[in-house]
């Protein structure tokens, strides 16, 4: 099984070759990709890469109907391009990419894949907004989660480090990008996460404020007289970490105009990491406890300074880490001080093996 993934964000596109041991035989990224109609970048690749058996594509937004992975048909597409308003930055460039796929590629087999159905297991009580039934049921209103298949990943990879099977442990994943999320696991199964019914909710990310007062937005609306289209923007470009630290929100930079004295900065850090483990606690409500702490995405895998204030945020839940192993950490590793109650360890973030995965389940004849 030769797999294509396709995985289109809001303005690249990344393209890997899984054979079968699942590592990539080649990979790009298409910086500025214009869309369907933009066949180049894709048909080079293709013509490296050689033949390919099957395809998988990310999808950030299965909507209410799909909870699982899914062939890619007439049908699907027209309900993708029906829910685009769930996620309007990203719906469509995946919609994009399925378009020139089957271009370029014809008949060959495809799968969606959705970050949105890690999380559709979350129970009534989590995923539930308070407000009238009515609109809930009327527009469906829910808690959908995002990043699944960056948790799926970290979740079923985390364990194997241990040792023992997902269903086993009690387990929080981190998946802290320029986008952040939690989501809190048990019995193998997300049962709570950070971000909601659209990524902006949860943590504070490099331009995303995570979850706000929805009170202050209405008093910027009507009393900051701030027009809603400036608002969408600011709160999707201009706020989190940038709009506090008039940096690019890049966490590295953040770091950096903290460690040469900008109060700005360190207003920025302090005011991430103070959600990070207010959110990371709280997700440990839903699991009922804690036994392991699962780290991944840029940040994550990266910033040994962001997994030792987590760590030491969540010493009274039994995390402590290993200073050097902290700081040293490359790849997949456990940071761990020995005798922890809870273990925690850093995962590479694969979402293409994730895929791939999930690709050979939902087509016969391919698992295994």
């Amino acid at each position: 099984m030769r797999l294509l993934v396709v995985n289109a964000g809001s303005s690249s596109l990344k393209l890997s070759l899984l054979p079968d041991d699942g590592e990539p035989a080649a990979a790009t990224t298409v910086e500025r990709w214009q869309g369907a109609g933009h066949l180049e970048p894709l048909a080079e690749f293709l013509g490296r890469c050689g033949p390919v058996d099957a395809v998988g594509h990310r999808v950030v937004h299965g909507g209410p109907r799909h909870t699982a992975p899914a062939p890619v048909d007439d049908l699907l597409v027209a309900y993708l391009y029906s829910i685009s308003h769930l996620a309007p930055l990203h719906q469509p460039r995946a919609l994009a990419g399925i378009r020139a796929v089957r271009d370029l590629l014809g008949d060959v087999p495809a799968v969606a894949c959705f970050d949105t159905a890690f999380h559709a297991t979350l129970p009534p009580a989590a995923r539930t907004y308070a407000v009238p039934r009515e609109w809930n049921a009327r527009w469906g209103l829910r808690r959908y989660g995002f990043h699944g298949l960056s948790h799926a990943h970290a979740v079923r990879r985390g364990a194997e480090l241990l040792g023992r099977p997902p269903e086993d442990l009690r387990i929080v994943t981190c998946h802290l990008g320029a986008g952040a999320s939690l989501a809190a696991v048990r019995q193998g199964r997300s049962v709570d996460t950070t971000m909601g019914f659209t990524p902006l909710a949860g943590l504070v990310m490099n331009t995303r404020p995570g979850t706000l007062d929805p009170g202050l937005l209405l008093w910027l609306l009507e009393h900051g007289e701030v027009p809603r289209e400036e608002l969408a923007d600011v709160l999707e470009h201009d706020a989190g970490l940038r709009g506090l630290s008039g940096t690019s929100g890049d966490l590295r930079e953040v770091l950096a105009g903290r460690d040469s004295g900008d109060p700005a900065c360190a207003l920025a850090l302090d005011v991430y990491l103070h959600r990070l483990v207010r959110e990371a606690a709280a997700m440990t409500a839903a699991t009922s406890g804690l036994d392991l702490l699962v780290l991944t995405g840029g940040v994550g895998e990266h910033a040994w300074q962001v997994r030792e204030a987590l760590g030491a945020g969540l010493a009274h839940l039994g995390v402590a880490l290993d200073p050097a192993a902290n700081r040293a950490a490359t790849g997949d590793a456990e940071i761990s001080a020995p005798g922890s109650a809870a273990r925690t360890v850093v995962v590479t973030a694969r979402e293409d093996r994730e895929i791939r995965r999930q690709v050979l389940a939902a087509l016969p004849g391919t698992a295994g």
